[in-house]
């Protein structure tokens, strides 16, 4: 079976190298810990560390948080759906809104169990997935400040999540004055900017004026991967990997580099294109895992010598043929992994979970 490696010592690493850029400020480093899905084992981790506050954007992966440490607190970042308003308040202290209506329900939920819910009102900045648009803002949070049992206690936005805009010293400037201009007109002050990001960390490390109202990050993939962003590398001193997947290998065989016969799309609707050099042979390995637990794209191979072909549901092809190490049936073969790939495999019940 296959089995995910998460390896504490390089978690705890990039977690305390997060911490000491913000230890001179007011800033809140919040945890975002979707990635893990609800992985208790994982997520206990994570806890360990000693957050604040972690950040989720699925009920049960909330109540999970919330059986290893009730009184953390936490942050449900997606616009609520009606249907999920009761446990939302039950299992997160703060939720990322839009909607005044939403908010309505929530104040009503809020009532019903004793509660305040906290509240974080986004802003649309321009990458056109959830957020107020600027010319809204303040006639909707006139009328949320009326409401009973809710506190709005920061506005923020999200950049990069849907087509890829990206953040800016301009765009964090914006967030900010959104901020002191109702301040000044509704006389209550707004404790949080919400504009910090993994994608914003390069432009906080960079030579750039930082606006210092922005003092509060919702940090994951920096967290898992050192994931610069902007520059598609790795921030230095943090590591880019501390997820491992290795997978069994299963079969080993000299066969055609083309498939022969009457080629049609697979199972996936991709249809393989047949190259000229269909006399040649290569050597491939089958590995037991599949796109129903990962997409190929997102597999690296630790192995640089290893090549990835491609995938049906529950058996990975690779081309060992470049490889010095013969990989005989049932050893085994490590991959490093990008975001989504670590998303998928957290995510397949198929995949043992442990941690080094």
């Amino acid at each position: 079976m296959a089995r995910l490696f998460l390896y504490r010592d390089k978690l705890r690493h990039n977690y305390h190298f997060l911490k000491e850029l913000f230890k001179n400020s007011e800033t809140e480093l919040s945890i975002v810990t979707k990635l893990l899905c609800g992985n208790k084992k994982y997520l206990k981790e994570v806890l360990d560390l000693g957050p604040n506050q972690i950040c989720e954007s699925r009920i049960s992966n909330l109540k999970a948080v919330k059986q290893i440490n009730p009184v953390i607190e936490t942050i449900y970042i997606k616009p609520p759906s009606p249907s999920i308003i009761k446990s939302l308040v039950k299992y997160a202290d703060i939720s990322f809104n839009t909607e005044y209506e939403i908010i309505k329900m929530l104040s009503r939920e809020a009532q019903t169990q004793a509660k305040t819910h906290k509240v974080i009102l986004m802003i649309e900045l321009g990458d056109l997935r959830e957020g107020i648009l600027s010319e809204s803002l303040e006639e909707i949070y006139s009328k949320i400040l009326k409401l009973e049992n809710i506190e709005v206690i920061g506005i923020g936005c999200n950049l990069n999540c849907l087509h890829g805009v990206m953040p800016s010293i301009e765009k964090l400037n914006i967030l900010c004055l959104h901020k002191d201009k109702l301040e000044r007109k509704f006389k209550k002050e707004i404790k949080y900017i919400s504009g910090g990001t993994t994608v914003t960390l390069p432009l906080l490390l960079s030579e750039q004026f930082f606006p210092a109202k922005v003092n509060h990050f919702r940090i994951g993939e920096a967290l898992f991967f050192g994931a610069d962003l902007f520059n598609d590398k790795t921030i230095k001193g943090m590591f880019p990997f501390t997820f491992e997947l290795e997978a069994q290998v299963i079969e080993v065989s000299e066969k055609p580099s083309e498939p022969f016969g009457e080629v049609r799309a697979n199972p996936q609707g991709i249809k393989y294109s047949k190259k000229n050099n269909c006399s040649q042979t290569i050597r491939r390995a089958i590995l037991d895992i599949g796109v129903l637990d990962v997409q190929p794209q997102y597999l690296i191979p630790n192995n640089p010598k290893v090549k990835v072909i491609g995938a049906s549901s529950d058996m990975l092809v690779v081309d060992i043929s470049e490889s010095r190490h013969k990989y005989p049936i049932g050893s085994t073969m490590k991959f490093q992994l990008k975001y989504m790939g670590a998303l998928g495999l957290l995510n397949s019940k198929y995949i043992d979970k442990e941690v080094l």
